[in-house]
């Protein structure tokens, strides 16, 4: 029931992002949008098969898909190898972004360049809890806004939290409305933003309930608190905040 209740919930947020990814472009705000969810429907809906009826009651919430991850295979944080090995999702078709951009090709599960950060996380959680099924029965990884921005001529990656306006508002509100489908169906109690933003989008959307919403630092290896010690400090920073299945 609680996968089936995820998939249709996800598949209702792929189909009303469409409409606020062409408006954004046709009102200038980024030059191009990829949904994810749309193309790479096949391996995010095995991911939801996975990953969402394990038994978590703690959600690590991302800010957006990555170029190099979720913006080819569709999972959160995803990154090749780590579909592949851990998460076992192999052979999966993955289609083109309705207007696809020159410099931001789509190749799907065999895309060849690693998301750093989708292996750091991934890695992470696989040393804390073993496999796949072990660790979806302590987390669910989900992203706020499952959709890819890009800007200019070089199609340069863009966060959303980098613009701004009616279109924009109103399609992050759209995204708090999932995630709190997500914490309903799932019954989640603590919600961890990776990174500030992520935690500040989690605080709006769930201030009239009960969950808790903290965050960790974001892996990405453009950030120094990522890289600091040689990541020990960052793998650190988010043990604190994670479940532990030996209590």
């Amino acid at each position: 029931m609680i996968v089936a209740r995820m998939i249709e919930a996800s598949s209702k947020l792929r189909d009303d992002v469409e409409a606020f990814a062409d408006s954004l472009v046709s009102e200038g705000s980024v030059d191009a949008v990829y949904n994810p969810l749309s193309y790479a429907w096949k391996p995010h809906r095995a991911y939801v098969e996975l990953a969402s009826g394990g038994g978590a009651k703690t959600l690590l919430l991302g800010m957006n898909p990555g170029p190099h991850g979720m913006g080819q295979m569709g999972i959160p944080f995803a990154a090749t190898s780590v579909v592949r090995d851990l998460l076992k999702i192999r052979n999966l078709e993955v289609g083109q972004p309705r207007n696809p951009h020159p410099k931001r090709p789509v190749s799907g599960l065999d895309w060849p360049k690693e998301e750093v950060s989708g292996t750091r996380l991934w890695s992470l959680l696989a040393e804390e809890y073993g496999g796949a099924e072990s660790i979806f029965q302590s987390v669910f990884l989900l992203n706020h806004c499952p959709l890819m921005l890009f800007s200019g001529d070089r199609a340069t990656n863009i966060t959303p939290d980098k613009i701004a306006g009616p279109t924009t508002r109103a399609l992050l509100e759209r995204c708090d409305e999932h995630l709190r489908e997500v914490v309903e169906i799932m019954q989640i109690e603590r919600v961890i933003g990776v990174g500030r933003y992520s935690q500040k989008r989690a605080l709006n959307a769930l201030s009239d309930t009960d969950v808790k919403v903290t965050t960790c630092w974001h892996p990405s290896p453009a950030s120094p608190l990522a890289n600091r010690n040689g990541g020990a400090d960052w793998r650190a920073n988010v043990r604190v905040v994670l479940p532990n299945i030996r209590q």
